[in-house]
């Protein structure tokens, strides 16, 4: 059989430990791989790599098109960047995929039957990273979501539960407060979700469906989500079902991929045949489906199953009442071997397709909307000052075509007719909007620029703002 070149990081801590029992298991399994090996994380960010990896693995990388990656450890401060984020941002590895599944009896959880998918956006949103420092009291970051990235992700979800079996697709969003950004989200998701009439489909605001997914994950199916609230609540479902140790997490693109443990290095369990190998081995079979080995997929999954179901528990999750003896990582993974070929008996056995692959459906090109210039949104670093004062001044500099419309302080409306009680910081934005159904010449915007400055003013910041297609492109003034 041709074997599927993959490139391998041995990472850092737990990682060359775990890495070494889960290539064990895949190659006793008969998988068709032909691991390329490179070096990434702390030892490459000390040799002076900010993004902890090297040109030449990007070359690998870039080849192989898959990537089997250990924990890394990130070294703190020093302008180091997360290497995860680094590679799915370069490779375009958009949609993140984490199973959450319950192994009762075998491993202790207070959700049992919970079964379910976190499929999390993976690039944009507030990981875009960009923050600026604006005063001395206020910081920034910019929430960045695009109609090409929540389409993308939105198909992948409805593509996979329809794959996979499953029978419904959950959306989470807080489009009640961010109604631009994770409004285009819920918006595209009900669009999309049209061309799935077989499947059930709801949408939930972030916070309850938080509290929902931690205390009633049953009923849930197929979970998607932008970037932040995946981030954390992928988390948050692996530990209620049973252990983050546990779960494995593949990161999609429309060319590459890269499949994890969602466990960090745990430095200091490194070195000590201690540390649990299933996440990264979870991560494997992921890979196996992606690459088209779905029936060594299988055959890896049974026999870890069954394994679990006999007792045979590393340290993490050796409970007394349900564990008969506790391994180490290399027993573990010679116990997953030597149940090759087996089925479990009590947990659920799987039976993978051989070529499980999704197909990738690059998001259609739209037409430009027509693009109106109306406004400017000038945010403005000013002690402490009376808002009505502030006001006062900047009526003076506004003009007839661009009058000062309103102030607020962190989103806050404080002028006109503000509440003394409202607290402010030194950073007020303030909105010069044209007459309802009027255009503003960008000259207009330069030349109100320059007579804020002349009159001792510090914009730190504009935001233009327009409207699309007679629609306003910003947000109401809260108050």
């Amino acid at each position: 059989m041709h074997k599927t070149p993959i490139t391998v990081a041995y990472g850092d801590g737990i990682g060359p430990e775990i890495m070494q029992a889960t290539l064990r298991i895949l190659d006793a399994a008969g998988a068709a791989i032909a691991p390329e090996i490179i070096e990434v994380g702390e030892a490459v960010y000390k040799r002076g790599e900010l993004a902890g990896i090297a040109p030449e693995a990007w070359e690998s990388l870039r080849r192989t098109k898959v990537f089997l990656k250990a924990p890394i450890t990130t070294p703190q401060g020093g302008g180091y960047k997360s290497l995860n984020v680094t590679t799915r941002k370069a490779l375009g590895l958009y949609a993140n995929v984490r199973p959450c599944v319950a192994y009762a009896p075998f491993v202790q959880t207070r959700h049992p039957t919970m079964d379910l998918v976190i499929v999390r956006e993976n690039e944009e949103d507030l990981y875009a990273g960009i923050e600026h420092r604006q005063t001395d009291e206020v910081f920034q970051c910019l929430k960045l979501i695009s109609r090409p990235g929540c389409e993308r992700i939105v198909r992948y979800a409805f593509d996979y539960a329809r794959q996979q079996g499953r029978r419904k697709v959950s959306c989470f969003v807080k489009d009640n407060i961010m109604k631009f950004t994770d409004g285009l989200f819920h918006q595209v998701f009900e669009e999309i979700g049209r061309e799935y009439p077989d499947l059930e489909q709801e949408t939930w605001i972030v916070d309850i469906g938080a509290a929902k997914l931690a205390d009633t994950p049953e009923q849930f199916d197929v979970v998607v989500m932008p970037n932040l609230y995946g981030d954390i609540l992928s988390d948050v479902a692996a530990q209620i079902a049973g252990s983050v140790g546990m779960a494995g997490s593949a990161n999609i693109g429309e060319q590459c991929a890269m499949f994890e443990a969602i466990h960090g290095s745990a430095p200091r369990r490194a070195g000590q045949n201690l540390a649990n190998p299933s996440g990264l081995l979870q991560g494997a079979v992921q890979m196996l489906l992606h690459i088209g080995q779905g029936e060594v997929a299988s055959r890896v999954q049974n026999a870890w199953l069954r394994t679990l179901e006999e007792g045979l528990h590393t340290y993490d999750i050796f409970d007394p009442a349900h564990s008969r003896q506790k391994l180490g990582t290399r027993e573990f993974a010679d116990a997953v071997i030597a149940r090759l070929g087996q089925r479990p008996e009590q947990l659920r056995a799987v039976d993978y397709p051989a070529d499980s692959r999704l197909p990738q459906r690059p998001p259609q090109p739209r037409p430009a909307a027509h693009k109106v210039l109306v406004g400017v949104d000038v945010f403005l670093h000013q002690r402490q000052r009376p808002a009505s004062e502030l006001g006062a001044r900047l009526q003076q500099l506004a003009s007839a075509g661009l009058p000062l419309s309103v102030i607020t302080n962190r989103g806050v409306k404080v002028w006109p007719n503000g509440f003394a009680e409202t607290t402010c910081v030194d950073h007020w934005r303030c909105r010069f909007l044209a007459p309802a159904g009027q255009a503003v010449d960008f000259a207009d915007l330069l030349a109100l620029q320059t007579r804020l400055n002349l009159a001792g003013f510090e914009p730190i910041k504009t935001e233009n703002l327009y409207t699309f297609d007679g629609e306003p492109g910003y947000a109401a003034v809260h108050g």
